[in-house]
C-alpha cells in the first residue's frame, strides 16, 4: 500500500513538473468518440476547457487538484448538439399551459378554465402544443369551448408545430377579427360557411392576434432562455442552434454570458428578413466561445400538420389546398446573395416539396455550384424526387428532426398520398448521396430530449414500438449515423467541426455520461436512457 501511494504521488509530481496536470479526468468509461481514427477509449483528460488526452490510461494527467470521475463502465459521448430548436419558445412553453398529447377540445377547455380561475381579468392566457389530429374529429377546433371557459380573458393557444394559434372570442374582439378581416400574405384565417373567423389562424395570420399580446420584458426573456437551456443541459445537450432570434434574444444571451450563467453553447440564427437582420449584414458575423451569430433563419412555408406546408400539387386530403409559400425563390435569393457577400450562412425552413424546391433553386442562384458556404434546409421534410440531387449540387445540408417522422407517421401519408410520402423524411436518401444530416428536435414543437431523437432516427417507431420494424424502415439510420447527426455533423452545420462534435485531443471538453450505452443497449429502450453528467468546456453543468 505504501509503495502504491508513493507511485501515485510520484505521478502527480511528474505531471506537475511538466505542466501535464489535468483539471478533470474521466476513468473506467466506455467512450464513444465519434472519431474514426480512434472510435473508442476508456478514459479522457481535460485541461483548460479542452480534451488533453483520449486513451485507456490517463494516470500521468492526475495531480493534487485534478477532479477524478470514475464512470464505473458508463458510456461517455460527445456533447449532443440540437441543430434546430427555439430556445425562448421552450422557456415560454415551460411557463404556460402544456397541451401536448391532449385528445379532446373539452379537456383543453378544462385547462383553460383552471388557468382563468387564477388569472386577473383581462390577463392573457397562453398555452402550447395542441394537435387536432389527436381529436376524435381530426378537424381544427373553434372558439366556443375556450370562450366559455375564459369569457373575461383573451386566450391564445399555439398549435404543436408553432404554425397556428387557436384563440377565443375575447382575443378576437381585442384584435378586431371579423368577417371583413383580410388575410395577410402567407397566412390563412379559418372561417365557417358564412365567412366568420372560427378562432384558428395559420402562419402569418397569427400576427393579427399575437401582436396584441404584451411583449415579454427583458427580465422575462432572460429568465425563459436560462430556464430552457438549463433543461437542455440536463438532457445532454452542450450546444443548441437557436432557429430565429431577435435583438431581445441576443441581448439576453450576452447578459447571461456576462453573469457567467449561460450553461451551454448557442449558435444563433437571425430571424429574417427585416431591419434587425439588415443591421447584422452591415456589421458581419460574430463568433464566440458561448455565442456565435453567423447564420440567417428564413421561413419558406408553414407546417404539414396545419396544411400550411407549400406543396407542388394539392394535398391528398384537401384537394383545393397547396399550402402557404411564405417566401418565394426571388425573396430567398435576395437574402442569400447578401449572405454570400457578407459571410453569413442561410438556413431556410422548408417542409413542403414546393418550399424545398424554391429554397434550393434560390440557393443555386446565389451559390452557383459546389461550395463551402454550408447553406441549410431546415426540416427538408418532403422533397420531390428530382430535387434531392440539388442538395448535392449546391452543397446544402439537410437539417432534419427525426422525431417529426415518428410524430407525423399516423397521418402524413393521408396528407400527401402514397407517392409523395416516398420523398418524405428520407434520411437514407440523403446519406446515400454523401450528404451530411444535422439532427435536432425543433423544441418546443417536439420534446427536447435528444435521446428521443436518437431513438426515432434508429427505429422509426413510436415509444410503444409501433409500427413493428419501423415506418419506411429502409430510411432508418444506423446507431453510428444517428449519433454522428447529433454530434459531429451538427458541429459541421455550424462550421465548428474542428472545435466540437467528437472527443479528440484539442477539441472543446463538451461531453456527457449516461446510465446505459445507447450504442449497445436494446434499441427499443434508447428513449428511456438518462443523462447523468453533462460537461461543457470542462465544467460540470448537470450531474444527476
Amino acid at each position: 500500500m505504501r509503495s502504491a501511494t508513493i507511485s501515485l504521488l510520484w505521478l502527480c509530481f511528474v505531471g506537475s513538473a511538466f505542466g501535464q496536470v489535468a483539471d478533470m479526468v474521466v476513468v473506467n468509461a466506455k467512450v464513444h468518440t465519434v472519431n474514426p481514427a480512434q472510435p473508442n477509449a476508456k478514459a479522457i483528460a481535460v485541461r483548460q476547457g479542452k480534451i488533453a488526452s483520449v486513451g485507456d490510461d490517463v494516470q500521468k494527467w492526475i495531480g493534487p487538484s485534478t477532479t477524478v470521475i470514475d464512470a464505473h463502465g458508463s458510456a461517455v459521448l460527445p456533447g449532443l448538439i440540437d441543430s434546430h430548436g427555439h430556445v425562448r419558445g421552450l422557456g415560454t412553453a415551460l411557463e404556460t399551459i402544456d397541451l401536448r398529447g391532449i385528445r379532446s377540445e373539452a379537456e383543453i377547455a378544462d385547462k383553460v378554465r383552471a388557468a382563468a380561475a387564477q388569472a386577473k381579468p383581462g390577463e392573457w392566457i397562453q398555452g402550447r402544443a395542441w394537435d387536432q389530429n389527436l381529436f376524435p374529429s381530426k378537424q381544427f377546433p373553434n372558439a366556443d369551448g375556450i370562450s366559455a371557459a375564459a369569457p373575461n380573458n383573451p386566450v391564445a393557444l399555439v398549435r404543436v408545430d408553432g404554425h397556428a394559434v387557436w384563440v377565443n372570442k375575447k382575443a378576437m374582439e381585442i384584435a378586431d377579427l371579423n368577417p371583413a378581416t383580410q388575410e395577410p400574405a402567407g397566412g390563412k384565417i379559418i372561417r365557417d360557411a358564412a365567412g366568420k373567423p372560427t378562432g384558428v389562424l395559420v402562419d402569418t395570420a397569427r400576427r393579427l392576434v399575437e401582436r396584441k399580446i404584451p411583449a415579454a420584458t427583458p427580465e422575462q426573456v432572460e429568465r425563459r432562455i436560462l430556464k430552457a437551456l438549463t433543461a437542455c443541459a440536463k438532457l445532454g445537450m452542450t450546444s443548441v442552434h437557436d432557429a430565429g432570434v431577435d435583438a431581445d434574444d441576443i441581448a439576453a444571451y450576452k447578459s447571461l454570458i456576462q453573469q457567467g450563467q449561460l450553461p451551454i453553447r448557442v449558435y444563433a440564427m437571425l430571424a429574417g428578413p427585416g431591419p434587425h437582420l439588415d443591421q447584422w449584414l452591415a456589421k458581419g458575423p460574430e463568433i464566440g466561445d458561448m455565442l456565435t451569430v453567423r447564420s440567417i433563419k428564413l421561413v419558406g412555408d408553414g407546417a404539414l400538420g396545419s396544411r400550411g406546408a407549400a406543396m407542388l400539387d394539392p394535398y391528398s386530403d384537401d384537394g383545393v389546398n397547396r399550402g402557404l409559400l411564405r417566401m418565394d425563390r426571388a425573396s430567398i435569393r435576395a437574402v442569400a446573395e447578401k449572405a454570400v457577400a457578407t459571410g453569413f450562412q442561410v438556413n431556410t425552413h422548408a417542409i413542403g416539396d414546393a418550399a424545398n424546391r424554391a429554397a434550393l433553386e434560390a440557393y443555386g442562384d446565389a451559390l452557383k455550384g459546389a461550395n463551402d458556404k454550408r447553406f441549410r434546409i431546415e426540416h427538408a421534410q418532403i422533397v420531390a424526387p428530382a430535387d434531392f440531387a440539388l442538395f448535392k449540387k449546391y452543397s446544402v445540408i439537410a437539417s432534419i428532426q427525426a422525431t417529426h417522422a415518428t410524430s407525423d407517421m399516423p397521418w402524413a401519408a393521408d396528407r400527401i398520398g402514397p407517392e409523395r410520402i416516398k420523398g418524405a423524411y428520407a434520411w437514407q436518401t440523403f446519406l446515400k448521396l454523401g450528404e451530411r444530416i444535422a439532427d435536432g428536435s425543433d423544441f418546443p414543437v417536439e420534446d427536447p430530449n435528444p435521446l428521443w431523437g436518437l431513438y426515432s432516427a434508429i427505429t422509426r417507431r413510436d415509444h410503444a414500438g409501433n409500427p413493428p420494424g419501423g415506418w419506411f424502415p429502409d430510411q432508418r439510420m444506423s446507431r453510428e449515423e444517428a449519433l454522428r447527426s447529433w454530434t459531429l455533423d451538427g458541429a459541421y452545420a455550424a462550421f465548428e467541426e474542428s472545435r466540437k462534435g467528437s472527443i479528440e485531443v484539442g477539441k472543446l471538453a463538451d461531453f456527457i455520461m449516461l446510465e446505459q450505452d445507447p450504442m449497445t443497449m436494446p434499441e427499443a429502450d434508447i428513449w428511456k436512457d438518462r443523462v447523468t453528467l453533462t460537461v461543457v468546456g470542462g465544467k460540470v453543468v448537470h450531474r444527476q
